[in-house]
């Protein structure tokens, strides 16, 4: 949305006695996810195209072909594209367009350096969550000046507490912020910020609210440097330092802490139980319902429905979702136990090596840093979480009140795929891609976003990209999805 159109909307939105937008992108976001299309219908939205994701045929050589083609189309690009040859060069077009920013008919907070040619995009292929062929640059954010009015402390799902700076509201590039994280006591002591101080306030990637510096003042009467609490603010446990952070060591009797591993628990990539928000954990945690995980398993329809928010049929969804999560797979449960450092891939790889919650709750730490994957950190987390007699009980807890682990169908030393590379293009018709690219790695498979000369097989979906005609080329096997599957059987 165009800041033009964006003034405008809000006029109109005040003229109607609506609350106005806070700023462009809110506004857009808002706009496109309506149902109904006619509320996005003759509003200023507007579209810049920058990349091809799927194209039958071949594609150009270069990502600048591609968007002159786009240009050809009809459709828009920016007029700020620009191909460069040397980091001078890209330095010079950062430069430029941090002193143009404020002129733009848009809202911008950064450039993308990416590799051009779009052989080398697929060879260097991508991470879990990015590319390793782009970059943000972000432009330096945008600062106003504000008050500290106190200095709270929060906890986490894992017991960190972190200090939080309450500020006297501010406009920041178009967003109220009232409130900013300080970090830590170290982050709080380096900047030298106290409660009553005038500091400056920024977005850091014109997204997360940050306290950048204290604006001193000749007069200014400023109160004592602040402390960490040396008991929890939410449960009264006892606080002990970490490297430079404060974590409470009350574990699940901590609310905040229950509610988090509640939550993190509950999530898509854990065990998946739909319904299951933060708003809701922390009434059940509140209400005296769920004292640890296992309590879940013992909520009654009744007690469900007594939340605020439900009726009777979401009450029994929710009843439904935790009970259809008592059979989740290893490496989920894993990743579902909150262990810290122990994220997807981690908890898979885990999962692969120790095929069973026994096993891998008794591995020590020389064992677990042998497997590949798993560094001095991890290895450290996972035996100090295990020998944690709470966290054994909740375990025990969980596997009395029902949970029974699906473990994998094959130890290590029979993984039948052990050493072969998969390639996956187009799209499948009975599974989903993590759903096979799961099942390949829990057979000792590995995936990969590119073919190459160490692919083993392309798995060929509905509508193929060109990494079909590459694996032609490369002479790699191709399969369908059928003969994927019985490959995983």
């Amino acid at each position: 949305m165009l800041k033009q159109g964006f003034h405008e909307l809000n006029t109109e939105r005040m003229q109607k006695g609506l609350e106005p937008f806070a700023n462009p992108r809110n506004a857009t976001a808002g706009l496109i996810r309506q149902l109904d299309s006619k509320e996005a219908a003759g509003k200023p939205l507007d579209a810049r195209f920058y990349d091809v994701l799927h194209m039958e045929g071949s594609l150009p050589e270069c990502h600048v072909e591609v968007l002159e083609q786009f240009e050809r189309w009809g459709l828009k690009t920016d007029t700020f594209n620009a191909e460069c040859s040397s980091l001078q060069q890209i330095e010079e077009r950062y430069d430029a367009l941090v002193d143009q920013r404020e002129k733009l008919a848009y809202e911008v907070d950064g450039l993308v350096i990416k590799v051009a040619h779009l052989q080398l995009r697929e060879s260097l292929g991508v991470r879990q969550r990015s590319p390793r062929w782009a970059l943000a640059w972000k432009f330096p954010p945008r600062q106003e000046v504000s008050r500290i009015t106190d200095i709270v402390v929060q906890v986490g799902r894992t017991g960190k507490l972190t200090p939080v700076a309450l500020l006297e509201p501010v406009d920041v590039g178009g967003v109220t912020i009232s409130r900013a994280s300080l970090h830590n006591e170290d982050e709080i002591h380096r900047k030298d910020v106290r409660v009553g101080d005038t500091v400056k306030v920024a977005r850091a990637g014109d997204v997360i609210p940050e306290v950048q510096s204290r604006v001193a003042a000749p007069e200014d009467h400023r109160e004592g440097a602040f402390k960490m609490p040396s008991t929890c603010p939410a449960c009264g446990g006892e606080v002990s330092r970490e490297g430079a952070y404060h974590v409470c060591r009350n574990g699940l009797s901590c609310p905040p802490q229950l509610i988090g591993r509640i939550v993190h628990y509950a999530s898509r990539e854990a065990l998946d139980i739909r319904g299951l928000s933060e708003q809701t954990s922390r009434q059940l945690v509140e209400k005296g319902l769920v004292r640890n995980l296992a309590d879940l398993y013992r909520l009654t329809k009744d007690n469900l429905a007594s939340l605020e928010g439900f009726a009777h049929k979401s009450a029994m969804q929710l009843h439904e979702a935790i009970h259809q999560s008592r059979k989740p797979s290893l490496d989920r449960f894993v990743y579902s136990l909150g262990i810290p450092h122990v994220g997807k891939h981690a908890a898979q790889v885990l999962a692969d090596y120790f095929p069973s919650m026994e096993r891998l709750s008794c591995a020590r730490q020389d064992e677990l840093r042998s497997v590949p994957g798993i560094g001095d950190e991890i290895a450290t987390s996972v035996e100090g979480f295990f020998r944690d007699e709470q966290n054994r009980s909740i375990l025990r807890e969980l596997l009395g009140a029902g949970i029974s682990i699906q473990e994998p169908p094959v130890q290590k030393q029979d993984r039948p795929l052990r050493g072969k590379t998969f390639v996956f293009t187009g799209s499948l018709e009975r599974h989903t891609r993590s759903e096979v690219e799961q099942a390949v790695e829990r057979l000792g498979g590995r995936t990969s976003s590119s073919v190459s000369s160490n692919t083993d097989f392309v798995v060929v979906g509905e509508n193929p990209g060109r990494k079909l005609d590459e694996a032609k080329e490369q002479g790699v096997r191709i399969i369908e999805e059928a003969e994927l599957e019985s490959m995983l059987k």
